[in-house]
């Protein structure tokens, strides 16, 4: 069975918010009964697992409160709520990675990480933890090197930025939205930052249909090969490049992100790297829509990791 790690503590009480946080439960539910998946709890991170990636004083802002504002970078509504969930969504990365570091395949049925930066949340992001379960592993001596790929509609900046100062991690993301200093931006012809050393980009553009995305994917998976093997493969499988998202400006269908999906996990399949997934994105008024795309994902995996 493909370990998937849930808990009922990620669901911080955000109110009326375009950010659907009930659809961790919903897709873990629709996973629950699949004999081809074990949904596990995760142990949260801890203090001082963040202070590896982010600033101390950022970390005591969505522990407190306060400053308001810094506590709401994300823009999320802050609570006394919001700090245990966000310690139990990164943990339930590191539990996936660490996972599949044993078996070769893992998932966090959680999202909210790609956009976090060092001092601050951005785009529903509040901590990276992507970063930061890479991180508490790095310490523990279980891992050497990492490779991160992005399929969220929006550039992943706050990786991007973390990645520069980590010679042992490759990130890439292939995007149809640009995200800047937390900032969406619709056009993608205009590219407001250079790839770097440790982090590069894919531009899917306005209007792409499946077959041109899968080209776009096929011809930027051999590039997480550059520097060898990594130990590790994190993949962000965003539900938001749907038509049927309110920021997407793609032509993809389900059946087209769930090619995707199926091609990624083929990927790792083939060269042998352990791949941990997580959720990401998805705005789509009917939230059904949302969680199909997400469950299409675990079938995918499913399919190539039997």
């Amino acid at each position: 069975m493909i370990p998937l790690y849930h808990h009922p503590g990620f669901e911080a009480p955000l109110g009326e918010h375009i950010m659907p946080i009930r659809k961790f439960r919903l897709v873990a539910d629709a996973l629950r009964a699949d004999p081809r998946f074990e949904i596990r709890a995760p142990e949260p991170v801890t203090e001082s697992d963040l202070a590896r990636v982010h600033a101390s004083d950022y970390i005591a802002a969505v522990r407190t409160g306060e400053p308001r504002a810094l506590a709401e970078s994300q823009k999320f509504p802050w609570s006394p709520e919001l700090y245990p969930s966000v310690l139990l969504t990164n943990g339930g990365l590191h539990s996936a990675a660490t996972t599949a570091l044993d078996t070769g395949v893992a998932a966090a049925l959680a999202s909210g990480f790609h956009h976090a930066g060092p001092a601050r949340g951005e785009g529903f992001c509040t901590f990276n933890g992507l970063l930061v379960g890479l991180e508490k592993l790095r310490a523990a001596g279980h891992l050497r090197t990492a490779a991160i790929l992005d399929m969220d509609l929006h550039y992943g900046n706050g990786t991007a930025t973390l990645a520069e100062s980590r010679d042992w991690l490759l990130a890439a993301s292939i995007y149809g939205n640009d995200y800047w200093d937390n900032v969406p931006y619709r056009d993608v012809e205009t590219i407001r930052h250079p790839a770097g050393p440790n982090h590069f980009e894919a531009v899917l553009p306005n209007g792409c249909r499946g077959e041109e995305m899968l080209a776009i994917l096929e011809a930027t998976l051999p590039r997480l090969l550059e520097r060898g093997r990594p130990d590790i493969l994190l993949y962000q499988a965003g539900a938001d490049p749907l038509r049927d998202d309110p920021y997407s400006p793609l032509d993809l269908g389900p059946e087209d992100l769930k090619a995707r999906d199926h091609r990624v996990f083929a990927f790792a399949r083939e060269h042998g790297i352990p791949v941990a997934w997580v959720l990401a994105g998805g705005y789509t008024k009917e939230t059904s829509k949302v969680v199909q795309v997400h469950v299409n994902t675990a079938h995918a995996c499913a399919e190539v990791f039997g």
